[in-house]
């Protein structure tokens, strides 16, 4: 029988053991703030865990309040329990010069085809090796080992690597480099980069996890992320519904509102109560919003079924009221702790 067919794993299960964990999701779905909340809770029982953000648009750096991260590993926090979160905000300009002089030397070369706009047009018209580059950087994190080459069997560098990966529409592509690449580059160094990088991302220790909101279209796209995934033959993680709000009203106090059964009569009388003015006039447009919370709680009912329906574990996130911030941070990684995402 299959997981889906038992129903749904838990969020804990799927984590437990993975080093790479590849976090996707619609534009708008706080993707970034959950890579970092979980980067986070994977490092709280004093683990190393590299967070690497790969859009170039240095999300990691503004949430912690730092400045724009340079092309280096470097420890940006601090996490309970003596673990410690490191970030690279990876470029596939600096990745390729890094490319250049460890297969071939000559660092200098890339740095002149730079100046001459051949990387830009090299990347351009094959994005499959931008891809390449820049998830070779995070694959290579996977797999480095302390002490390098000189011990092979040594401890690893990082106990887990965060991606912060583009968003869903495109996440089958970018993580399929060896599609991507074959065009390019049947063979030679490139070609067994690209196949190293697929190596990893294959590995039973690698999981894609999909940030939804319960809405429409962010959940359409999650369910359409995990049949591509699944297609490519790579393994889902978690789906973590991002924004959850309570529901404010009892279920028979929903079913009420949800049929625009409101007794307005009895709604003015409280409010008349209460000594607020004009109640009658109040009772109706209080009765719109709470039927509208109604309906809004019975749609993400219905959406959070469709994505239950995929087989992948569910972790919920609150929506943060006072915005994010370092104690927002905290918070959310709390949530995840708690719903058993541990290293």
């Amino acid at each position: 029988m299959s997981e889906h067919e038992h129903g749904p794993r838990e969020p804990g299960r799927t984590c437990a053991g993975a080093r790479l964990h590849i976090v996707t999701g619609k534009g708008g779905t706080g993707k970034t703030t959950v890579a970092a909340a979980l980067a986070r809770a994977l490092a709280s029982d004093g683990g190393r865990v590299l967070l690497v953000e790969v859009e170039g648009r240095q999300g990691v750096s503004t949430l912690f309040g730092l400045p724009p991260l340079p092309y280096e590993e470097r420890e940006i926090d601090s996490v309970p329990g003596g673990g410690s979160v490191f970030a690279l905000a990876a470029d596939a300009e600096a990745a390729l010069m890094e490319y250049l002089e460890m297969f071939y030397g000559i660092r200098r070369a890339g740095q002149a085809l730079t100046r001459l706009g051949a990387v830009d047009f090299a990347t351009t018209i094959a994005p499959g090796l931008r891809d390449v580059l820049l998830t070779g950087k995070a694959t290579e994190a996977v797999r480095r080992r302390e002490g390098g080459r000189r011990r092979p069997e040594g401890p690893f560098r990082y106990d887990a690597v965060v991606m912060d990966a583009p968003p869903t529409g495109r996440i089958g592509r970018f993580l399929n480099v060896n599609s991507e690449v074959a065009g390019l580059a049947r063979v030679g160094p490139i070609r067994n980069h690209a196949d190293r990088v697929m190596e990893v991302i294959r590995s039973e220790r690698t999981r894609v996890h999909f940030v939804s909101l319960l809405e429409e279209m962010p959940a359409q796209e999650t369910r359409d992320g995990i049949a591509e995934i699944s297609d490519l033959g790579l393994r889902v993680g978690m789906v973590v519904v991002n924004m959850v709000r309570p529901s404010l009203l009892s279920e028979a106090g929903l079913a009420t509102a949800a049929a625009g059964e409101i007794d307005l009569e009895a709604l003015a009388t409280g409010l008349k109560a209460a000594r607020l003015d004009d109640a009658d006039a109040l009772s109706v447009s209080l009765a719109r919003e709470v039927t509208a919370h109604a309906l809004r709680v019975r749609l993400e009912r219905r959406v959070r079924g469709e994505l239950a329906d995929t087989g992948a574990p569910m972790l919920d996130l609150p929506l943060m009221e006072g915005g994010m911030g370092r104690a927002a941070l905290e918070a959310l990684t709390n949530r995840m702790i708690e719903q058993g995402v541990r290293p």
